[in-house]
């Protein structure tokens, strides 16, 4: 006696398959599937124009039940497009005009935005008063000359005029400019070097040229340097100059003070060279400029007000080597001849300056180097 067939091999009654034709969608997909003619939605495909009925059929369910094919009722248009990529077969300028497109574009666009980086009005607004505020001792150098003589005009000249402590304080005095203009300038000029292009993808831009990361990372450096060195080392120079100029000093004057002007030139290089190194370290870990500003003056700000408690608490300023700004006006006191406010040794200062710089540069030459040549 032969074996029944199994119940699934039996063919489907009529009553069973006439739900499945009973939709005119389903029966139409099915009808494309075996080849045979379509209702009259199928005069609509036209190859040949570059214009098709996109159609989606998916499965719905968790694989427990019976998968059905959807059509969407109402199909939309989609257009074929053919992407060709072309090679660029032209000549490329030597490397010094790359590099010196990506220093221009960060630094002109301060002076004008068009072509070049885009700075917000306040930022330019800002840069624009520190850089007239730490001017402030020229124009009262000036008056001190207008005075021409009186206690007044002695004030002045005291006050303001060129003497190892006022070349010490424009650079590394803490008020107002280590406390309101430097910090705040890096904030606004860091802030989004690199955090920007990690945020729009315009890292391809550049590595899509032929530029590498050591020239990327370079021309980012010294544009940020180079703005932040305008505002406090050239500064620095004019009050010198201006010093000269308007006293009518001579020869002798310029000998006996040339040193401390050196040294206090050092030490503004020094101050740039810092702040410029933790500022774009904290821009190339973050996809936000936010974060970069915050993070420099929590930096700056913070490790001198827990030094400043553990000096006021404990007596010792062995802990100002953990601030970045008190490292450096210990070194800038040296460099002066001035009398130092710490206790801790010079060479503490010293090595904390260089652990600061030399693990900034290693953190952003990290974080380059693993940059994504896509939007991240």
């Amino acid at each position: 006696m032969p074996l029944s067939e199994p119940e699934s091999a039996q063919p489907p009654t009529e009553d069973e398959a006439e739900p499945a034709l009973a939709n005119p969608q389903v029966a139409s997909a099915t009808n494309a599937v075996a080849g045979e003619p379509t209702d009259e939605n199928q005069s609509d495909l036209d190859i040949g124009s570059g214009q098709t009925r996109m159609e989606v059929a998916y499965g719905a369910g968790d694989g427990d039940d019976d998968a059905k094919a959807v059509v969407a009722r109402k199909a939309s248009l989609g257009i074929l497009f053919e992407q060709i990529y072309r090679p660029w077969n032209g000549n490329l300028g030597p490397r010094w005009v790359r590099n010196y497109a990506i220093f221009r574009h960060h630094v002109y666009g301060i002076f004008r935005g068009k072509g070049h980086r885009h700075y917000n009005p306040f930022v330019r607004l800002a840069i624009l008063v520190i850089f007239l505020s730490s001017l402030t001792p020229i124009a009262m150098i000036f008056l001190s000359v207008t005075l021409s003589g009186g206690e007044g005009a002695e004030f002045l000249n005291r006050m303001w005029g060129v003497n190892r402590y006022n070349l010490w304080g424009q650079v590394l005095g803490y008020w107002p400019r280590n406390l309101c203009m430097w910090p705040l300038l890096t904030a606004l000029v860091v802030g989004g070097m690199i955090s920007d292009d990690r945020k729009n993808g315009t890292s391809a831009i550049y590595f899509s040229r032929p530029v590498t990361r050591t020239d990327y990372t370079a021309m980012k450096y010294l544009s940020a340097s180079v703005v932040l060195g305008f505002v406090i080392v050239f500064s620095y120079m004019l009050y010198y100059a201006a010093s000269i100029v308007f006293n009518g000093e001579g020869w002798a004057f310029l000998i006996d003070t040339l040193p401390y002007f050196l040294g206090g030139l050092i030490a503004g290089i020094l101050l740039v060279i810092t702040y410029t190194s933790i500022g774009m370290a904290l821009s190339s870990v973050s996809q936000s400029r936010f974060f970069a500003a915050i993070g420099f003056l929590a930096i700056i700000f913070g490790t001198k007000v827990v030094a400043l408690m553990i000096e006021l608490i404990f007596d010792t300023t062995m802990f100002y080597i953990l601030s970045p700004y008190d490292s450096l006006a210990h070194v800038g006191q040296w460099l002066l001849g001035i009398p130092a406010n710490y206790e801790h040794p010079l060479a503490f200062s010293v090595i904390s300056v260089l652990i600061y710089n030399a693990a900034s540069i290693g953190l952003l030459v990290s974080r380059v180097s693993s940059l994504e040549v896509t939007r991240e």
